[in-house]
């Protein structure tokens, strides 16, 4: 009988772990639906949705080997309404074969990260040589410096990329197609920065964004704890996390502000628009769900296979994209893993439907 009460109270708790796994990653689903102030925990659940993903399914197995069929229900249905969020990172299937012979611009976003502040000019031509392998149209730079960049071989991007337009501070775009118009978009009490650049495509003037929104903090956090433990002053591990989550937190809130500045000023322009950069953010956060608004995340469309952009240290997350307005289409969407930045660049060709 003790044994029989124990396996029943085991029981209980898996249904309960069960059932609250369930409704985290539904609220997990529409944490991006809401403004991260005054919902940090509900926007939060959002960075847990593979964790959560997972759970659900290890916790699917578990009651089918169980055979408890009814509740098997439960995580099924979690696993169900998160279709949609796993497309964005990794879709079935292979890519394009045709793609290159498409008629279409081809558009690159790629985070540089300073060109590892290199002063021989070297990364810079590597980058550019890749660009050309992948007979890139338009370039958006993130994290560009020009003093690393094309400044040391003032002729060689401007061979291949006769037209620019540069930001303020680290945002750059390069085009095979000329530069009509361009703005530049710096955001309040940050180094981070958006602009935009008109590009004349074969007769049909497109809208280009290049975004770079505010960072995460965590390097930095772990950058001022490292110089505190280097003068032997001890961290402790709340302390730790407590700057995390805070450092988190407001980066999250600053980045969802500027999604909604670029937002507004994509929503008053008539042209048809693509928007890349570095977002710091993950699919179905605030933060992409403003920037997407009613276009197409690429990926979506003509990608295939894991997608993620960011590669510093072991995490492996997707932040950088491109979008486009739904009278585009996409054929094609893909990385290249290369080892200039912590960055991986992004790639997509777009056919441009002519208006």
């Amino acid at each position: 009988m003790g044994k029989l009460a124990v396996q029943k109270y085991f029981s209980f708790t898996i249904l309960i772990i069960t059932l609250l796994v369930m409704i985290f990653t539904i609220v997990g689903l529409y944490g991006g639906d809401v403004q991260p102030a005054g919902n940090t925990a509900r926007a939060m659940l959002v960075y847990a949705l593979p964790i959560l993903i997972a759970a659900n399914v290890v916790l699917l197995i578990y009651w089918l080997i169980m055979r408890r069929w009814h509740w098997a229900i439960i995580p099924v249905i979690a696993i169900l309404s998160s279709i949609p969020y796993s497309g964005t990172i990794y879709q079935f299937g292979s890519a394009n074969e045709n793609a290159e012979a498409t008629q279409g611009i081809k558009i690159a976003t790629y985070n540089v990260a300073m060109f590892g502040r290199e002063t021989s000019g070297f990364i810079a031509q590597d980058i550019l040589s890749e660009m050309k392998r992948q007979k890139v149209d338009v370039v958006c730079f993130q994290e560009y410096n020009d003093q690393c960049g094309d400044k040391l071989n003032s002729t060689s991007y401007k061979e291949y990329f006769p037209y620019m337009a540069q930001g303020e501070s680290d945002m750059m775009i390069y085009s095979r197609y000329p530069i009509v118009k361009s703005k530049n978009m710096n955001f309040e009490m940050t180094n981070n920065s958006a602009m935009w650049a008109e590009v004349n495509y074969q007769g049909t003037v497109i809208r280009v964004y290049n975004a770079h929104l505010e960072t995460t903090g965590i390097n930095s956090t772990l950058h001022k704890a490292g110089k505190l433990m280097n003068q032997g002053l001890d961290i402790e591990g709340n302390a730790l996390m407590r700057a995390f989550y805070g450092n988190y937190t407001l980066g999250m809130i600053a980045r969802s502000g500027q999604a909604n500045v670029l937002a507004m000023d994509m929503r008053d322009c008539e042209k048809p628009i693509i928007v890349c950069g570095d977002f710091n953010d993950v699919p179905y956060s605030y933060v992409y769900n403003t920037m997407l608004g009613d276009k197409v995340d690429g990926f979506t469309e003509a990608g295939s296979g894991f997608m993620y952009t960011f590669r510093g240290g072991n995490k492996k997350v997707r932040i950088d994209y491109i979008f486009h307005d739904k009278g585009m289409q996409a054929v094609s969407y893909y990385k290249r893993d290369v080892n200039y930045s912590d960055h991986n660049p992004v790639f997509s060709k777009i056919a441009i439907h002519k208006q």
